[in-house]
C-alpha cells in the first residue's frame, strides 16, 4: 500500500515538474519518500526540482542517499555533478561526471544522455582548470589578488540579495534566472578586463592560459594532438578512439555502430589543435 501511494505520490510530482512549479514537484517527490524511503529514484526526482530551485547541498544529499541505494545510478551522479559544481567544489563534480558518464556509456539505455554529460565533464574540467589559474595568478600578484576578491564579493552579494527577493516573493523565479545570469556575465566580464590589464603589464606571469572547449577530447577529456571525425560528424582523439573501439565497436556517445575504417581526419581540427599547442608554450601539458 505504501509503494502504491508513494507511486502516486511521484506521478503527481511528475506533472507538476513538467509545469514549471518545482517547490510543489519537490514537496510531493518528499511526501513520497516517508511513504517509500527505498526507492532511490525517488530522491534523484526530487534532486532535479531542488536543482531547478538552487538548492545545492539538499541536492547532494538526495543524491548521495540515492547512490547509497543504488550505485549505478546515472541520474544520481550526473546532478550530484551539477550541484558540486555550483557550490565550487570541480574536484568532486569532476569525479561525480566521470562517473555519470562512465555508467551512460556503458549502458546502451542512457545513450541520449552521453553528450549532455560529457559537456558537463568539460566544464568541471575547465573550472578546475580555471580555479588553478586564479590561484596560480593571485600568488603573482597580491594588487590583483585583493582586487579578485572584492569582486567575488560583490558577485556573491548581488546574487544573495536576488536570492532573498525570490523568497520574498518580490520577484518571480524567471525573472530571478535572468538575473543571476546577468550578474554572472557582469563579473565574469569585469574579472576578465581586470586579469588583462595586469597581463599587459606582466604578460610572462600573468597571462590568462585557457583551453578551448572543442579541442577536449569527448573520452579521455585530454586535450587533442590528431582528432578524427566519425560518420555522425563526431571527432574524438585518434589513439583514445581506437583503443574504446578494441573494446567496444560503438561510437562512446550515439552508441551505433562504428570501425576504425570509417574514421577520417578532421584536418581542420587538426590545425587549430596544432596551432593551440604551438602557442602554449608548454603550460598545456598541466591540463
Amino acid at each position: 500500500m505504501a509503494s502504491y501511494l508513494a507511486e502516486q505520490l511521484k506521478e503527481t510530482g511528475n506533472k507538476h515538474f513538467k509545469n514549471g512549479d518545482y517547490a510543489e514537484a519537490a514537496s510531493l517527490y518528499g511526501q513520497a519518500i516517508q511513504k517509500n524511503s527505498s526507492n532511490p529514484l525517488l530522491y534523484t526526482n526530487r534532486a532535479n526540482a531542488r536543482l531547478k530551485l538552487h538548492q545545492w547541498q539538499d541536492v547532494i544529499d538526495d543524491c548521495l542517499r540515492s547512490i547509497e541505494l543504488r550505485r549505478d545510478n546515472m541520474k544520481a551522479f550526473f546532478y550530484l555533478a551539477q550541484a558540486q559544481l555550483e557550490l565550487h567544489h570541480p574536484n568532486e563534480a569532476l569525479s561525480s561526471a566521470l562517473t555519470a558518464y562512465e555508467l551512460c556509456t556503458s549502458s546502451p539505455s542512457q545513450t541520449s544522455s552521453a553528450f549532455t554529460i560529457a559537456q558537463l565533464v568539460r566544464r568541471c574540467k575547465i573550472e578546475k582548470w580555471n580555479i588553478r589559474e586564479r590561484q596560480r595568478i593571485r600568488q603573482r600578484s597580491d594588487l590583483l589578488a585583493e582586487l579578485l576578491e572584492k569582486l567575488e564579493k560583490d558577485r556573491i552579494g548581488e546574487l544573495q540579495d536576488i536570492e532573498d527577493k525570490e523568497r520574498q516573493g518580490l520577484v518571480g523565479r524567471v525573472e530571478s534566472e535572468d538575473r543571476r545570469k546577468e550578474v554572472d556575465e557582469e563579473y565574469a566580464a569585469k574579472m576578465d578586463e581586470l586579469r588583462n590589464v595586469f597581463a599587459i603589464a606582466d604578460p610572462k606571469n600573468l597571462e590568462k592560459r585557457e583551453v578551448p572547449e572543442y579541442l577536449i577530447d569527448d573520452i579521455s577529456f585530454e586535450i587533442m594532438h590528431d582528432p578524427v571525425m566519425t560518420k555522425n560528424g563526431h571527432s574524438y582523439e585518434r589513439a583514445t578512439l581506437v583503443e574504446h573501439l578494441k573494446r567496444s565497436a560503438l561510437d562512446p556517445l550515439t552508441r551505433t555502430p562504428l570501425s576504425v575504417n570509417e574514421l577520417r581526419p578532421n584536418l581542420a581540427l587538426k590545425k587549430a589543435c596544432d596551432d593551440f599547442w604551438d602557442h602554449s608554450s608548454g603550460w598545456a601539458y598541466d591540463w
